[in-house]
């Protein structure tokens, strides 16, 4: 059976035990989100455009939600954090590559700040306390983990993961990793944009549309309605 298969079984599963949104809200939701702290510390904008990315399971999810966030000007699906070049999805699926489903979010730090990116990221993206997992999903791809582009970036990083760590939001440890920045592949076409073209796959209606329905809740200021695509 192929990884997207399985992804797909997965989320006609997950409907059957009775998750689904209801009136623009989701129990699933209502369960796994967060209301993370502000950052403490914060980096000073120095330009119109920086670059992140973020890895927190599937990354049809992760881009949705981050296509949705104010001040974003771009969110792509691909791979990084692993040696293979040019890696497909169903070699990253085998899970031995060493690379992460990951996203990457271009923006304007004028408007959103990676500070606002981390907050957003721990809130409603990812569970921090997973490992080598998210959802329905398992294995070293899917971890949770921080690709700073750069040493502001690492520093705020590092300063919220210590943050976090010590407001004991969660009953378990965070496991979240600070990774280097490597290369980054974009995924395959039919990835990109896949929560916006599919949004009544079971998948996407269990693990992803409540992250987005959480966002527009916990943060109306950073709230986008319309996300921009990397389709255009």
């Amino acid at each position: 059976m192929s990884p997207l298969a399985s992804r797909f079984l997965a989320g006609v599963a997950a409907l059957g035990l009775g998750y689904a949104l209801i009136g623009g809200t989701s129990s699933l939701a209502a369960e796994t989100a967060i209301h993370a702290p502000a950052p403490t510390v914060v980096a000073p904008a120095t330009g119109t455009s920086e670059t992140a990315v973020f890895a927190g399971g599937c990354f049809w999810g992760v881009q949705g939600v981050f296509q949705h966030v104010k001040g974003v000007t771009s969110a792509v699906s691909g791979y990084t954090g692993g040696t293979l070049r040019g890696p497909s999805y169903e070699r990253v699926s085998e899970g031995d590559t060493g690379h992460a489903e990951s996203v990457k979010v271009t923006f304007d730090p004028r408007v959103v700040s990676y500070g606002d990116l981390l907050r957003v990221y721990f809130s409603v993206v990812a569970d921090p306390t997973m490992l080598n997992a998210q959802g329905p999903d398992r294995g070293t791809q899917y971890r949770s983990a921080l690709f700073p582009t750069n040493e502001s970036q690492s520093k705020v990083a590092q300063a919220y993961l210590g943050q976090l760590k010590a407001a004991k939001l969660w009953q378990r440890p965070i496991v979240t990793r600070l990774e280097r920045a490597q290369a980054f592949y974009p995924a395959e076409g039919y990835h990109q944009d896949y929560l916006t073209l599919h949004p009544d796959a079971g998948y996407i209606r269990v693990n992803d549309l409540p992250k987005v329905v959480a966002l527009k809740k916990l943060y109306p200021q950073l709230w986008r309605e319309k996300p921009v695509l990397v389709r255009g």
